[in-house]
């Protein structure tokens, strides 16, 4: 066990003197609970539609479920490409100094860049994905619910998503470090 955690274990429901820290920090908050607007009100209360089963303490111990292996493999082939990518938009534009030549011939690159594998893997993943994973649906839209807001379905990846990640620009490519998870 590591040494911090010991300590952290063995001194629950011990004393300890107060720090400045500790002074701040109870400073803070209870500034907050001067300007909060349910200070006296009580919170509402969270129902949860959830019962742990037996069912599903066997189903966790077989490891991960098969979406959750392939939501992996998906990102990890996700992961691969942008690596690729990244290499081959950054060579193509120490090789040609012409811009237009850059554009031209990455844009041939982006139509010919292999997706075949991680395609099937999305495709398989937006068809079974809802039933593998239980998601429940919305009577109202009579479609699955949304994980955090977000629609379960991964989009196939194209020539137009690499151009929208790494565009046919030249000057762009030159540059130390473009972000490609925006």
């Amino acid at each position: 066990m590591d040494p911090s955690e010991l300590k952290d274990v063995m001194s629950q429901g011990a004393i300890r003197p107060e720090t400045s820290r500790d002074r701040e920090e109870r400073r803070v908050l209870e500034a907050d609970l001067v300007e909060s607007p349910v200070k006296g009100k009580p919170l509402r209360q969270r129902l949860r539609n959830f019962q742990p089963d037996a069912e599903s303490a066997i189903r966790a111990l077989g490891g991960p479920l098969v979406w959750m292996r392939r939501l992996r493999a998906i990102e990890d082939a996700l992961d691969q490409h942008e690596r690729q990518l990244d290499a081959a938009w950054r060579a193509l534009a120490a090789e040609v100094h012409d811009p237009d030549e850059f554009a031209r011939l990455w844009r041939e690159t982006a139509a010919t860049w292999d997706f075949t594998a991680v395609n099937a893997l999305i495709a398989t993943h937006n068809t079974y994905f809802p039933a593998e994973a239980r998601l429940p649906m919305d009577p109202r839209t009579r479609d699955f619910i949304r994980i955090n807001g977000h629609r379960y379905e991964r989009d196939p990846l194209d020539a137009g998503w690499i151009l929208v990640h790494w565009p046919p620009e030249r000057s762009e490519a030159l540059r130390v470090h473009v972000d490609h998870n925006a």
